[in-house]
């Protein structure tokens, strides 16, 4: 059977579904291409996903998954075993699918705008602006996310989920950790912790590395 085919960017949002791959030990075709910069990366996932964006997911057998939130939600549902989510029958999994959807709709979607903010009829001279006005968005909602969580060792309780991979990775993006742990204090022990994961240190020194400055 054709391997799973990811198209993905080192420090995208592809990496909250690599992790997740990573973490349930699926093997993986990646197809590297940072689509936001490279006329080619967008060229090369035309043809699977028209919006020419990353991640793209394409299963065994050719069916194509696009939003990294859906993927994830259908990876760990589809690995029950490893815990990366709560069950449909799980009190939690009201909460989860709520924060799930929200990370994608109120915060991931906004980075959209940076890379060209003609795609919302600002003119060029005020892309500053706009990215700046995107980024106190984007701290305000991680700020709204904070005040109505009370997490445990995870934001959800006890148990590392695909939640806690996806804030983690998109609370790397701008405006960037440091304000992202002014903002959201009791987020902040959660992707702290993740960034520690034992299982996810080789994947994380490859694929979006700690390097100095990052935060």
């Amino acid at each position: 059977m054709t391997p799973i085919t990811l198209y993905g960017a080192e420090g995208s949002g592809s990496i909250a579904v690599e992790a997740a791959l990573t973490l349930l030990g699926i093997p993986y075709s990646l197809v590297e291409g940072a689509t936001w910069a490279e006329e080619s990366a967008r060229e090369r996932v035309a043809p699977q996903n028209p919006m020419r964006q990353v991640p793209t997911l394409v299963l065994p057998g050719g069916e194509v998954m696009t939003e990294s939130a859906a993927i994830l939600l259908y990876l760990a549902d589809a690995h029950p075993q490893a815990r990366l989510a709560p069950t449909a029958t799980e009190q939690l999994r009201r909460q989860y699918l709520r924060w799930m959807v929200y990370v994608s709709s109120a915060i991931y979607s906004l980075h959209w705008i940076k890379p060209d903010v003609q795609r919302v009829g600002a003119p060029l001279e005020l892309r500053e602006t706009v990215v700046n006005a995107v980024h106190d968005r984007i701290a305000f909602c991680w700020s709204n996310m904070d005040a109505q969580l009370e997490p445990g060792r995870y934001l959800l309780g006890a148990e590392l989920t695909v939640l806690d991979l996806y804030v983690t990775v998109v609370s790397r993006f701008g405006p960037w950790r440091t304000r992202f742990y002014e903002v959201a204090p009791k987020m902040a022990s959660v992707v702290r912790r993740v960034d520690a994961e034992p299982r996810l240190t080789e994947f994380w020194a490859k694929r979006f590395p700690f390097d100095e400055g990052w935060e």
